[in-house]
Formats: structure tokens, sequence, C-alpha cells
């Protein structure tokens, strides 16, 4: 059977993220979607996502393909039961959502006519933004049993202080010394080849991915990702920062996600509590307006290639586009369009040629090539997002 993960209608309430990426590639957890799905069905997958996405993300199609919605996190009794759909059946949650369903090659699917099955059983699914740092402590414990059974850990130097059960897992090449980790609400993950500098304090549920760094003395609270080739400092709480973003010094970080290729400035600080201590509402890209997230607790949402300057403050519930540059005093929009350059004295358009200059920077730095698909991209993004920009 061929597997093939489709953006779905979830793919607007997750931009800024899904600008750059297929919602299937969203991290949470330990890893993004797309790998716990090939994991749990032992195959590879391709997508259905936006054209502009297509040619990085291509669809493969065989004589039979099971199409699987991209944002839910899957299970066990999940998987079993899209593994034992035949050709013409769809399979619904319980509230009669669409989950997965089975088509002949070339078939365009007529859904209202497959036999219809319904799966009964409990899943999460990522469906707006802050699902991403919301769901994840829960994410983070899935994973850490999905990568660690019948794996040896390896063995936590004696600097080290754990607290609780001692469910820490250390991959191999990690170097972990002097640390302080506390295992009474969540286990604790650290990648292959990662390192957690002297004097860091921990609390699980906790996932740092592949060369990923955690710098001294840092303070990091439950239910935190820091993705592959991250660096991370300062005080973090219930985030996940996707691979190849740095947030290196001291400021807090909450409730937040961080895209790719981000940076935080030294002493950036992001509130993610109302001082009225209000519900959050946050930017919808659906609607050009603000959505209520039934959330008192939420920062930031910062797409890929953006970053802030030193002592950059920012308001609670702030979602920021892709390639976007904040810096300066005071306390900038909450709203920040991609490709938009300033702060709280106003902003101008980002030329994507300087953007472009940057990327490429940053991503030599790590030795990546800032591709023409990667620019072909950003390019879409840049025109796609005008509407928002003040040009």
């Amino acid at each position: 059977m061929n597997y093939i993960l489709f953006d779905g209608p979830q793919r607007q309430a997750l931009l800024p993220f899904t600008y750059t990426r297929p919602v299937a590639d969203i991290r949470i957890g330990i890893l993004t979607i797309r790998e716990k799905w090939e994991r749990y069905l032992g195959s590879t997958t391709s997508t259905v996502t936006e054209d502009y996405l297509a040619e990085k993300w291509p669809m493969v199609e065989l004589e039979s393909n099971t199409f699987i919605c991209g944002g839910i996190l899957p299970t066990k009794k999940l998987v079993k039961a899209i593994k034992a759909l035949q050709l013409k059946e769809v399979l619904y949650s319980e509230n009669e959502e669409l989950i997965a369903f089975c088509v002949p090659e070339g078939e365009d699917p007529d859904l209202d006519s497959y036999k219809a099955i319904q799966f009964n059983d409990a899943f999460a699914e990522v469906k707006n933004t802050w699902d991403i740092f919301s769901l994840n402590e829960q994410a983070i414990e899935a994973d850490f049993e999905l990568l660690t059974v019948d794996e040896t850990s390896q063995k936590l130097s004696e600097t080290n202080k754990v607290i609780g059960d001692g469910r820490v897992f250390i991959e191999e090449g990690a170097s972990v010394e002097c640390a302080i980790f506390n295992t009474t609400k969540g286990s604790i993950y650290i990648g292959k080849e990662a390192t957690v500098m002297e004097g860091a304090i921990i609390r699980g549920p906790f996932a740092l991915c592949e060369y990923a760094t955690i710098k001294m003395g840092a303070k990091i609270y439950e239910g935190t990702t820091v993705g592959p080739h991250s660096k991370v400092g300062g005080e973090v709480g219930n985030s996940v920062i996707f691979g190849y973003s740095n947030k290196g010094h001291d400021g807090y970080l909450g409730n937040s996600v961080l895209g790719e290729w981000c940076n935080l400035g030294a002493d950036t600080n992001t509130s993610n509590l109302k001082n009225n201590y209000a519900e959050v509402r946050l930017w919808s890209y659906e609607t050009s307006g603000f959505a209520k997230t039934g959330l008192q607790f939420c920062g930031l949402m910062m797409g890929d290639h953006s970053k802030s300057g030193i002592n950059t403050m920012f308001n609670t519930g702030t979602v920021i586009g892709v390639s976007a540059n904040i810096f300066g005093g005071g306390f900038p929009r909450n709203f920040i369009p991609s490709f938009s350059w300033g702060g709280s004295a106003g902003f101008v358009t980002y030329k994507t040629n300087k953007a472009f200059e940057v990327a490429e920077k940053v991503m030599q730095r790590r030795k990546i090539d800032f591709t023409a698909q990667e620019q072909a991209v950003l390019e879409h993004v840049f025109e796609e997002t005008v509407r928002w920009r003040k040009e």
C-alpha cells in the first residue's frame, strides 16, 4: 500500500508555519508528524499540498493509495484501522471528521459513494497553531515510547542530577554534563550528538533533537521541544522550536512556536499572559482578524527565517510571518506580516533580494544550500502576503 499525507482544511489555520511546509512536516513532540506516520506505518510517505510546495514535496501514486489527513497524530489503533482500509473505503472519526481513504491510482475520489467506516478511539490532531505547544507534552511522551522501546540509553554521566523515576534517554554521541533533570512530570529525551551544557535545569516532558544544544545555565520547563541543530539558552517553557533556530541567550519564551531558521536576539522576551488575564486572541490568516484561542497562556508564533534584535519585546499572542526582521525599543504590534522590516516605530517591506542574501548566509553556516527551490517558495510567500504589508 502507498501512503499519502494531505494538508486538509487546517492548512490555513496553521499559517505562518504552513507557508513553507506541508502540514505533515510540522514538528510536535520529538518528531515531525510525517516522521511519526512513517515509523508507525513502516513505509515512506508522499504529500498532497499547495502547488508551489509540490516541487519540494511531490505526490507519488501507485496502484493502491491511502490518503491520510496530515494534521492527525498516529496511534497504534488508528494505524491498524488505516492499514485495514480497502479500495473505496473511507475512515471517519466519531465526530464525522475525515481521517483517511483508500483510492485506486488516477481516480478522483468520490467519498460520498465510498463505504464509510467509523473510528471510535481517541486521537490528537493539530488544527491550530496553538495546538503545536498545547499538545506537545503528550506528543513528547508518545514519541518517547516510540523511539526508545527495546533501545538502550547511553549512560548518563555522574556529574548530572536526576530527580524522579529517571526516565531520561540519551542517544548515541550526546554530551550531557552537570545538568539537573526533573522527570517527576514526564520523560526527557536527548537526541543523537546533542549537547546539554553545564548548569542547565530541565523539567520533563522535554525533547532535545539531534545536534541541538542547551546552553549553560538554561532553565527549561515542561512541554518544550528543541528541534534539530537549534541552540537554546535563557528561560523557555512549553514551547516548540523547529530545526536550525536559535534562542541563544537570556530572555523568556513561553507557550510559543518558532519555525526553522529563526533567531531571537539576546534578551528577547515574550509575554504569554495578558495583564488582565483575559483570553488570548491570535491573528487569523483565514479571516484577516483576531481569533479566540480559548487560552489564557499564549506567546509568540514566528514563521521561518524571521528574526528579532537584542532586547526585543513581544506582546502576548504575537504572530510573525516568514522572513520578518524585528528590532528596536517598545512593543511592536501583535501581527507582523511576512517580509516586514522594523519595530514599534513602524515597518517597511523587507525586499526579497536582501532577505535571500541573509537566508543564504545563515544556511551556509550550517553547510546547507539555499536552493532555487527554497527561493521559489519564499518568492511565492512574498507575493501571497503583500496584502498585509504597507508597501
